[in-house]
């Protein structure tokens, strides 16, 4: 079905870095691990594993506007398991359908209260509780853009137009999927 996705947060250099730090945690389990165990991104701002994270990532990711975002970027992506093929939209893989039925991966009521997050901390563990639903096997660049995305719809407001917005997009990605 694989809808080609555009990336609204994520630029050109940011996709390279993201992939090697991300393939990396393979060999840091150490890393792997605590950023797991955060409830919350602001629980690993101070964190060896993040400082790891942010030397693998251009400039821009360190800059302090953007450190919300890094970190709910690295905590999230870390609970991503090691088989990276999907190139489908975050929102597309969360309708999947589950191996032997016919139900999504991701049921619409949990769909919808992903999208009506209000907070960055619910946002995010909502966020986790998605990628265990749909056996951590995502589109780690789709996810990290959609990350940034919802940060910054959260701080300064969704688009005017429609269909910039994180929610529109979403909707159209799971609900063609679930066709």
């Amino acid at each position: 079905m694989g809808n080609k996705i555009n990336y609204r947060y994520l630029q050109d250099d940011d996709y390279s870095h993201l992939l090697a730090w991300w393939s990396s945690l393979d060999n840091n389990r150490g890393d792997r691990a605590r950023l797991r165990r955060a409830e919350s991104p602001d629980d690993i701002l101070l964190t060896t594993p993040f400082f790891n994270f942010l030397k693998e990532m251009p400039e821009a990711w360190s800059q302090q506007r953007n450190l919300p975002i890094s970190a709910m970027v690295a905590a999230t992506l870390s609970h991503v398991k090691p088989l990276h093929n999907n190139t489908e939209s975050f929102a597309t893989t969360l309708a999947a359908k589950k191996p032997g039925s016919d139900r999504p991966r991701m049921s619409e009521l949990r769909f919808q209260q992903l999208q009506k997050s209000r907070t960055p901390d619910d946002f995010f563990r909502r966020l986790v509780r998605a990628v265990k639903l749909v056996d951590s096997n995502f589109n780690i660049l789709s996810l990290a853009d959609n990350i940034g995305q919802w940060m910054n719809e959260y701080r300064y407001g969704v688009d005017v137009k429609p269909f910039n917005r994180l929610a529109v997009s979403w909707a159209n990605d799971y609900y063609s999927q679930l066709k």
